[in-house]
C-alpha cells in the first residue's frame, strides 16, 4: 500500500499535465526555468564548440598542425583528429552516464562542462606543428579526446534532465528548448568563421585563429553558476525515496535494454550524421573542393542554426500533438528526398544555392528529427537505466555516424576527385535507416518516465494507462474494447 501511495505520488509530482502547473507551483517554476537554462548554456557550449572545431578542421587546422603533408592528405589527417573525439565519446557517456544513474544527473552535468570546456580553451593555446614539431597533432589529439570525453555524457545528461522535468503533455516542447543552445552555439561558431573568412590568410593563421577558442571559458562560468544552483532531477529524487537506484546500470542496458539501445542508435543515424556531414563536411567541399569563398559556407550553416532555433521547439511541439514518430519519419523522408538533389546543387558552386542547400537541410531535416527526438530518447528508457541509455545511444550512433562523416567523406572526395554523388548516396543510406528504425520503434508520447523498465518492453500497457487526452481515438477505442 505504501508503495502505490509513492507510486501515485510521483505520478503527480511528474504529470504537470495541468496548464496552470507552473504558475500555480512558483518553486516548480524556478526549478524549470533553471533547468532550462542549465541544459540550453551546456548544449551551447558543446556545440560551439563541435562547430568551432569542426569549422577550423575544415579550413585551418591542416595549415597549422599538419603543414608537412600533401594539402589533401593534411585535410584528411585534419578531420580525422575531428573523428577521434568520437572515440572518447562512447566512453565518456558510460562512464559519466553510470554515475549519473548512480549518484544523481546534477554533479555528473557540472563535471562534464568544465571537462569538455576546459579542453576547448586549452585549444587556443596549443604550439604549431612549426614550434615543436609533431608534439603538436598529438597535444591536438589529446585536446579533442578530452573533449569527447566530456561530452559524451554532457547533451545525453542535458537530455534527461528536461524531459525529467518538464510537464508530461508538453514534454516534447520544453524538452526541445535546451536545444535551442545547440543552434546558438552553431550559430556563433558559424558566425566567428564567417568574420575570420574575410580575414588575410596570414592574419588568421598567425594566431587569430585561437580567440574563439580561448573564449570558451565564458561560457563555462556561465554553465557551472547556473547548474550550482540546480536541483535534482525529480524523477531520480523518486529513484532515490524508494531505493530502487540501479547498483550496475551498465549492466542493465547490456542485459535488459539492448532493444532500446539499437533503436536509439538507428534514429539517430541521419540526424546526427546529416548534421556533421552538412555542417561541417560540406563547408570542407565547397570551399576545398568547390572553390567558393571560405565565407560562404560558414554564413550556410549560420542561416541553418537560425532556422533550427524555430524549427526544434517547433518540432517538439509537434511531436506533442501528433506523436513522436510522424514528425521524426518526416525529418528523415525529408534529407531522403534532398540527398541527391542537394548534393548536386552545392557541386555547382553557386554561393546562393550553397547556403539555401545547407540551410535547408540543417533547419528542415537534421532539426525536425532532433526537435522530435529531445523527448523521445529519454522516454525510451527505464528510470533506473535511462541517463546511461540514452548516453550509449546517443554516442555510439555518433561513432557510426558523426564520427565517421567527416572522415570518409573527405577520404571519398579525395579518391574521386570531389565527385558529389558518393556524398549523396552517403547522406540517403543515413536516412534510410533512420526512417526504417521508426517503424521499428514504439510511440513513446505522454510516457510515465517512473516507470522501471523500457517502452519496447511495456508500450501496449504504456497505452492502456496513458491519459485519455494523449491517446489517439484508434488507441481509444482498442483500449475500450479490452
Amino acid at each position: 500500500m505504501r508503495c502505490l501511495q509513492a507510486r501515485r505520488t510521483t505520478v503527480t509530482t511528474n504529470d504537470q499535465s495541468t496548464p496552470a502547473r507552473a504558475s500555480d507551483d512558483p518553486d516548480y517554476a524556478a526549478n524549470l526555468r533553471r533547468a532550462t537554462l542549465a541544459s540550453s548554456v551546456g548544449s551551447a557550449l558543446e556545440y560551439y564548440d563541435f562547430a568551432l572545431y569542426g569549422l577550423a578542421s575544415a579550413l585551418i587546422f591542416s595549415k597549422v598542425f599538419f603543414t608537412d603533408l600533401d594539402p589533401a592528405v593534411g585535410l584528411v589527417a585534419s578531420m580525422a583528429t575531428f573523428g577521434v573525439a568520437f572515440i572518447a565519446r562512447p566512453l565518456g557517456g558510460i562512464f559519466f552516464g553510470t554515475i549519473g544513474d548512480r549518484l544523481g544527473r546534477k554533479w555528473v552535468l557540472l563535471v562534464t562542462i568544465a571537462l569538455m570546456g576546459g579542453a576547448s580553451t586549452l585549444v587556443g593555446v596549443l604550439p604549431s606543428y612549426e614550434q615543436v614539431g609533431i608534439w603538436a597533432p598529438i597535444l591536438l589529439v589529446l585536446m579533442r579526446l578530452l573533449q569527447g570525453f566530456g561530452a559524451g555524457a554532457e547533451q545525453a545528461g542535458a537530455t534527461v534532465l528536461m524531459a525529467e522535468y518538464a510537464p508530461v503533455r508538453r514534454r516534447g516542447f520544453f524538452a526541445a528548448l535546451p536545444f535551442i543552445g545547440i543552434q546558438a552555439g552553431t550559430l556563433l561558431a558559424a558566425g566567428v568563421f564567417v568574420y575570420l573568412g574575410t580575414l588575410p590568410t596570414e592574419v588568421l593563421l598567425s594566431g587569430v585563429w585561437r580567440i574563439p577558442f580561448l573564449a570558451s571559458i565564458v561560457l563555462i562560468g556561465v554553465a557551472l553558476f547556473i547548474r550550482l544552483r540546480l536541483r535534482e532531477s525529480p524523477t531520480f529524487v523518486q529513484l532515490e525515496k524508494q531505493e530502487q537506484v540501479a547498483d550496475s546500470p551498465l549492466k542493465e542496458i547490456f542485459t535488459s535494454s539492448f532493444p532500446s539501445v539499437l533503436r536509439g542508435i538507428g534514429l539517430r543515424m541521419a540526424e546526427n550524421g546529416g548534421s556533421y556531414l552538412f555542417n561541417t563536411l560540406a563547408v570542407s567541399y565547397v570551399v576545398g573542393t568547390i572553390g567558393i569563398g571560405a565565407w560562404i559556407g560558414p554564413l550556410a550553416v549560420a542561416v541553418g542554426s537560425l532556422v533550427g532555433m524555430v524549427s526544434v521547439p517547433f518540432a517538439g511541439h509537434l511531436s506533442d500533438r501528433f506523436g513522436r514518430l510522424p514528425v521524426y519519419r518526416f525529418g528523415a523522408a525529408f534529407l531522403l528526398v534532398l540527398a541527391f538533389p542537394g548534393w548536386w546543387l552545392l557541386s555547382l558552386g553557386n554561393p546562393v544555392v550553397v547556403i539555401v542547400v545547407i540551410a535547408v537541410a540543417i533547419g528542415f531535416g537534421v532539426n525536425t528529427m532532433l526537435g522530435a527526438q529531445c523527448a523521445m530518447l529519454p522516454e525510451l528508457f527505464g528510470n533506473r537505466h535511462r541517463y546511461i541509455g540514452v548516453a550509449t545511444s546517443r554516442e555510439l550512433s555518433a561513432v557510426l555516424a558523426g564520427g565517421l562523416a567527416p572522415v570518409l567523406g573527405a577520404w571519398l572526395i579525395a579518391i574521386t576527385g570531389g565527385a558529389w554523388w558518393p556524398l549523396a548516396i552517403y547522406v540517403f543510406v543515413l536516412a534510410a535507416i533512420t526512417l526504417g528504425s521508426t517503424f521499428i520503434t514504439p510511440e513513446t508520447r505522454g510516457r510515465d518516465l517512473t516507470r522501471l523498465q523500457d517502452a519496447v518492453l511495456d508500450s501496449d500497457e504504456d497505452v492502456r494507462t496513458r491519459p485519455t487526452a494523449m491517446v489517439s481515438k484508434k488507441e481509444h477505442l482498442a483500449r475500450s474494447s479490452r
